[in-house]
């Protein structure tokens, strides 16, 4: 092997060390999607395992009985909670752990079905290699979520909105820094209650008429410049976000720089029924921006025909009835 080969094959090698350890690296987002795919595998296949228990027993390799459908059950029981568990966003490092205990009964199992059935032993090996590679990715997972505990991991939806309101930065700050005032011009928003200078707790509408509650904390605070923040951890919407008050040029007020990112249960669902009922997030907070911005201008909101009467309909007067959040 000549000096040039040994060094494109070292080359070849480190390039896939480092390619394999970005793989499986913290970063956040890589982690939760990775996370949530095990949570997904763990519905699936405890479906499964409660539907087709005899199926999965003959495709193992193992006896097609009641007393093995009955384990397997007991199996899918167990893989359906874990992944419901996981999906939940709530203690989710100890949800991957609960699949780690649970591939380690799931080798157990198969390691006596390789043991007994000998004619059904290639079968039953390779499906054993392949749930110690899922094992591998468990453990890799639940170690790293230990590390990152889930109530900092925010995911899933990222907005960025800005506008200019023509007002000076310190009233304007001090509109939004009272933070009772948002559920009056942030639609999904029913009420924000105060607990101290730093924390709160907020309840909003989610999709298809059902609410959400969460507390939260303000986590940097710069009079008449910036307001940041962040769910606790455990909420049952993770999110952060910051606000940013910035002096308009030729003194035409303040630029309003709004950075949201957070996650709901079933994000993706929740994201297309959202679009479907006129409420996909990027639009809902541009809307809110803008009634924000009326408030401050006008001291009022001027509801639309859209915003007064929900859903698709004719256009038609609010016989004096306005919705306000």
């Amino acid at each position: 092997m000549t000096t040039q080969t040994i060094a494109r094959y070292e080359t070849s090698r480190r390039r896939k060390g480092s390619q394999m350890l970005r793989a499986t690296s913290a970063d956040p987002r890589s982690l939760v999607r990775r996370a949530s795919s095990l949570g997904w595998l763990s519905v699936g296949l405890g479906l499964t395992e409660l539907l087709a228990p005899g199926a999965l027993a003959r495709l193992t390799g193992a006896r097609d009985d009641d007393r093995t459908r009955r384990i397997v059950r007991t199996f899918g029981a167990r893989e359906l909670l874990a992944g419901l568990g996981i999906l939940s966003g709530r203690a989710t490092g100890p949800w991957v752990w609960a699949r780690v205990a649970g591939d380690a009964m799931d080798l157990s199992a198969l390691g006596r079905v390789t043991s007994v059935a000998r004619r059904e032993r290639p079968r039953a090996s390779a499906i054993t290699a392949a749930v110690a590679g899922i094992t591998a990715v468990d453990v890799l997972t639940a170690v790293q979520l230990t590390k990152n505990p889930p109530g900092v991991l925010v995911r899933g939806i990222d907005v960025k909105r800005s506008i200019t309101v023509n007002r000076s930065p310190a009233d304007v700050y001090a509109h939004w820094r009272h933070l009772e005032n948002l559920p009056r011009f942030m639609t999904h928003l029913e009420a924000v209650t105060v607990f101290s200078e730093k924390r709160s707790k907020w309840r909003a509408r989610a999709p298809l008429g059902a609410t959400v509650e969460w507390e939260a904390e303000i986590t940097e605070d710069i009079p008449d410049a910036l307001i940041s923040w962040c769910s606790l951890p455990g909420s049952a919407v993770p999110n952060s976000g910051s606000v940013r008050f910035r002096q308009a040029p030729g003194d035409r007020g303040t630029e309003v720089y709004v950075h949201l990112k957070y996650d709901v249960p079933g994000r993706a669902i929740a994201k297309a029924l959202g679009t479907l009922f006129g409420e996909e997030p990027s639009l809902q907070v541009a809307d809110d921006l803008r009634r924000f911005k009326q408030m401050m201008e006008l001291g009022d909101v001027a509801d639309s025909d859209a915003s007064i009467h929900r859903g698709p309909h004719p256009g038609r007067p609010s016989n004096g009835k306005q919705v306000h959040p």
